[in-house]
């Protein structure tokens, strides 16, 4: 072999195979240990579907109505409403 491919022949020799990790980075302090190794889930909330409907609107008549009481007649406002579609 000539020196260059020689070289190039032991440089690939001295690598550690692929998939290992070396053991100055695998080796982790204890606070790195101490922690959760998965952080916990996230929750995501479900989506609120809403389906109108026709408006609606209160409709309201009023008046005044005499009333008897012990101290005498009263005028008193008197009110009606109901639900009406728009």
């Amino acid at each position: 072999m000539t020196k260059p491919k020689l070289l190039i022949v032991m440089a690939l020799a001295a690598l550690p195979p692929p998939g290992t990790v070396p053991h100055a980075v695998a080796q982790t302090s204890p606070v790195a240990q101490a922690a959760t190794p998965n952080p916990p889930t996230r929750y995501v909330p479900r989506r609120i579907e809403i389906h109108p409907r026709p408006l609606l609107y209160r409709r309201c008549t009023d008046w005044y109505e005499l009333q008897n009481r012990p101290s005498g007649t009263v005028l008193y406002p008197q009110m009606r409403c109901w639900w009406v579609r728009g």
